[in-house]
């Protein structure tokens, strides 16, 4: 059971090098389910039982309760994950190498993206107003680091990058420059004048793969935050004859602020989710008190404590990798986890016999932030973040816990279903 899951999880990451990727791969696991495609006509009017809307990177499913709608539980995570994106004119020439200019996308570390094997994934859109998603796995670019020969301290100093001058992709030489756009229509099978604007963006071409000695750890490129995106789909599906009406959203642009149409600070979710209520015969008043009964779990995975710098945590608040899901808690609001909420999250955890442990920055080390107080906030609903454990958050490559994984997916199915 637990290698056919892991196997699950790793054909999404492989597959989904991209948020609209990571769509498309989740809309086909919903299709898969039983679950209609609203996304283009009324269906959702039409009071579908199951069903799942698309929005460019996000994607919002739900399932109905047996129970009249009177609340929502929801879970929601993110599409995207920080990288290097292709600039709009990003051919450039230099010094005999062929190279892609690239924008920093969120806070990735950026020396994790070099010396690797990348690709490049994206999408175009065409003049008749359609989307194509192309992908090319096989290893194309490389941002090769200097020797140390050329920079004799770096190892005392540490690595210093100008973001402009030493992250550009090399990935042809020779007399003729090769053109991205015409590479792109090439993978498309298309004409380059088809093609009126794209968005890429470079992915370490390794494969997810299962490591160490006892096979326990999962490493991946964008475990932060696919490996929620998959225990929260996984969670929906497998929660068939849920009381409550059971919804998953899944947002793209949380690591540039979530600020955006298809974003948590967008009204994707609170749309969606009125339009669900309208379909279950509820006014808008009685929309509006289901709100006020309804909880959220942002699922976005946590800081596990290094072992290299157990400093770095607070001892008494340092979740350890494979022992269980982690309860993110800071009381100016950076996490949106509550006394209730994270009783919510505590009662399923119990119930799915499943461990869970707490964390809580040093005062001396700000947190990041979620989804979670953006959600919290745009709907009035009682909302906990948690998350799977993970070293080396934010680089081309991270890793995780498998029994993590598993446990997290058995966590969300409980707070779907009791």
């Amino acid at each position: 059971m637990t290698a056919d899951l892991i196997s699950q999880v790793r054909d999404q990451l492989d597959s989904s090098p991209t948020p609209r990727h990571l769509v498309e791969f989740v809309a086909a696991r919903l299709t898969a389910a039983g679950f209609t495609d609203c996304t283009n006509d009324d269906s959702l009017e039409n009071n579908i039982k199951n069903g799942f809307i698309e929005r460019a990177g996000s994607i919002i499913a739900w399932r109905i309760g047996s129970e009249i709608i009177n609340q929502f539980r929801i879970i929601g995570a993110h599409t995207d994950s920080p990288c290097l994106k292709i600039k709009p004119r990003p051919d450039e020439t230099r010094v005999g190498w062929h190279l892609l200019q690239v924008e920093i996308y969120g806070g990735p570390l950026l020396n994790s993206w070099l010396d690797r094997d990348l690709g490049i994934a994206g999408h175009a859109v065409l003049r008749d107003g359609t989307v194509k998603l192309f992908s090319e796995s096989t290893p194309i670019a490389r941002i090769s680091q200097l020797a140390i020969h050329l920079d004799r301290e770096v190892n005392e100093r540490g690595l210093i990058l100008d973001k402009q001058l030493h992250l550009s992709a090399a990935w042809a030489t020779g007399e003729k420059s090769p053109d991205f756009v015409r590479w792109a229509a090439s993978k498309l099978q298309i004409q380059p004048e088809q093609i009126l604007s794209f968005e890429a963006q470079l992915f370490d071409s390794a494969p997810a793969q299962i490591l160490g000695v006892d096979q326990s750890l999962l490493a991946s490129g964008r475990l932060d935050n696919q490996a929620s995106c998959w225990a929260a789909i996984s969670a929906l599906i497998d929660s068939p004859s849920p009381k409550i009406t059971n919804v998953v959203a899944l947002f793209d642009h949380e690591e540039v602020g979530s600020s955006s149409a298809t974003g948590a600070a967008g009204p994707l979710l609170e749309h969606t989710l009125e339009r669900i209520a309208a379909a279950g015969g509820l006014s808008r008043v009685e929309y509006l008190r289901a709100l006020n009964k309804s909880s959220c779990v942002s699922a976005d995975n946590a800081h596990a404590v290094h072992h290299n710098y157990p400093d770095r945590h607070d001892s008494l608040h340092a979740p350890i990798i494979n022992h269980g899901p982690a309860l993110k808690i800071n009381s100016n609001q950076r996490y949106a986890t509550s006394s209730s909420s994270a009783a919510i999250f505590i009662r399923a955890c119990e119930a799915a016999n499943v461990g869970h442990q707490m964390f809580v920055s040093k005062n001396n080390m700000p947190c990041g932030t979620t989804i979670g107080p953006i959600t919290a906030t745009r709907l009035g609903i009682d909302t906990v973040d948690v998350g799977i454990p993970q070293l080396s958050m934010h680089s081309a490559r991270e890793v995780c816990g498998i029994d993590d994984l598993i446990s997290m997916h058995k966590a969300l199915t409980s707070y779907f279903l009791n």
